[in-house]
């Protein structure tokens, strides 16, 4: 046990110092906590025991000195600002009752009172903040006061009836965007745009673009006496094509250095190999199928009957297929010639999964672009 002595008197001296070396840089909140942490291991440290107090008082100067200043401003948060000044004194309140020791040359002020006082301030703050900014009216006005009640909230739970008003609020401040019905001008294609229709929608419900946009399917809401649009989002496919198909045969020569015994023996008999050039000809055919689609979308404002935005998203897919045969010597082929070899004529995928193909870079796009959007609500 006695050879950790000397570490223990090291690292008990470090300690010390770091108090000392805190104070002397002005950080006497943390010069607090190290005396302190000091005087639990050695209570009758002399130099913490002397320069506790003056760290102390020091750090208390200061804090007070800060909710003396937010009191003095006509900040309407100012609240918030002395509450944070308060609860650090009461945090160095608590630090020092955790040591006898340092009991004995502090005595620490409770200001868990003054806590109290200052959440319950801060709390009517916001609240009447909310009360003003609810009374204008405006959506806008309603999301800045669904703000304010949820800080209040955040302070004080259950703080009067700011729950209530909070969700007023928000009900005022909500946007709601109805999506139509896709209109594709074909009864071919009708089903396939109702399932991007209906996975755009999900996926903006899901995602909570933003939390006061709320998005509904047109089929889902019509007939719905209280039900009340902001916004009405136009979606129509124009310009669209699916299942263009082209074929392209065409022949390539492919030939390839190869070694083969030849007809001369070497001295044990062995045959000596030589080097021939073998050829080969394939016959390729290669079947493209090329869809591509236009999204137009147009978000209106219901009330106003103003477009807010419109545009038009690309969308395309090609669908591929190669096979061949050949003619010649098989040893010229390369790996990917044997490949296009061993492929057969299929045929291309139905109608409706190359337009859900062709729609997916379209889903991706418009949903980036909505995003953006109502980022700003």
């Amino acid at each position: 046990m006695f050879r950790y002595l000397p570490l223990f008197f090291i690292l008990t001296l470090f300690a010390c110092k770091s108090g000392e070396k805190l104070y002397n840089q002005g950080r006497y909140g943390v010069a607090v906590e190290a005396f302190v942490k000091k005087l639990q291991r050695r209570p009758a440290d002399a130099t913490s025991l002397q320069l506790l107090p003056r760290a102390y008082q020091a750090a208390m100067d200061y804090h007070e000195g800060r909710a003396r200043q937010a009191l003095a401003s006509n900040d309407d948060l100012k609240w918030e600002s002395v509450r944070v000044e308060y609860r650090a004194m009461q945090s160095l309140y608590n630090t020092i009752r955790s040591s006898p020791a340092a009991m004995g040359v502090v005595k620490p002020k409770d200001y868990s009172a003054a806590i109290t006082g200052a959440q319950e301030n801060a709390s009517e703050a916001r609240y009447e903040r909310g009360l003003q900014l609810l009374e204008q009216g405006t959506k806008q006005s309603a999301r800045e006061a669904y703000e304010e009640f949820s800080a209040a909230l955040r302070l004080t739970p259950n703080y009067k009836d700011a729950a209530r008003l909070r969700e007023e609020a928000y009900a005022i401040g909500l946007v709601n965007v109805v999506i139509s019905e896709i209109d594709v001008r074909s009864p071919y294609f009708q089903f396939s745009a109702d399932q991007f229709r209906d996975a755009l929608v999900r996926n903006l419900e899901q995602r909570q673009i933003n939390n006061f946009v709320k998005f509904y399917d047109e089929r889902r809401v019509r007939g719905e006496r209280d039900f009340r649009p902001d916004q009405y989002m136009e979606l129509r496919f124009m310009d669209f094509m699916v299942g263009q198909t082209f074929v392209d045969r065409y022949q390539r020569e492919v030939s390839k250095v190869i070694s083969v015994p030849g007809n001369k023996k070497d001295s044990t008999g062995k045959a000596i190999m030589v080097d021939i050039t073998v050829k080969a000809t394939l016959y390729i055919t290669k079947k493209t199928v090329a869809s591509s689609g236009l999204l137009d979308y147009r978000i209106t404002d219901v009330n106003a009957n103003q477009v807010l935005r419109q545009d038009r998203v690309p969308g395309s897919f090609t669908w591929q297929n190669q096979f061949g045969t050949y003619r010649g010597d098989e040893r010229a082929l390369s790996d990917a010639d044997r490949a296009l070899i061993g492929g057969r004529d299929v045929p291309p995928p139905p109608p409706q999964d190359l337009f859900m193909e062709l729609t997916r870079p379209i889903y991706d796009r418009l949903a980036g672009d909505l995003r953006s959007f109502y980022s700003r609500y």
